[in-house]
């Protein structure tokens, strides 16, 4: 029993340096990866300081465009979606050679059925 005991803790007065200097390391590898971290994120700052700085300038055009477009826009897009049910039955717009936009129900989609508020076909809706 003694023999094991001796054993043991020669086994364990070897590991446990070597396990400190592993642990070192590993710590060190940690403190070069968040440097490394740290450098890159730094660079991509600067690069892409004069592109945020120049999009500020767009933010605000484009909201007041948005603003324009949702104004005059807004009450058809709103009838539009009244009409479609569902969007996973529709495939994506298409535009035709004449400028037309259309977009037409996916073949396997179940059978439309109509709001009560919507216009009737051929009723023009004011854009």
């Amino acid at each position: 029993m003694r023999h094991i005991a001796l054993a043991a803790a020669l086994t364990f007065s070897v590991a446990l340096p070597a396990a400190a200097q592993e642990d070192e390391e590993m710590n060190e590898g940690f403190s070069l990866m968040e440097e490394g971290s740290r450098l890159v994120l730094r660079g991509l700052v600067e690069e892409l300081g004069p592109a945020i700085d120049q999009m500020e300038g767009l933010s605000e055009e484009m909201r007041d465009s948005v603003r324009a477009l949702a104004s005059e826009m807004g009450p058809a897009i709103r009838d539009m979606v009244r009409l479609i049910d569902q969007a996973q039955y529709y495939e994506g717009p298409e535009v035709l050679p004449n400028g037309d936009i259309i977009i037409r129900r996916k073949p396997d989609a179940p059978p439309y059925e109509r709001p009560e508020d919507a216009p009737e076909p051929g009723e023009e809706i004011e854009l």
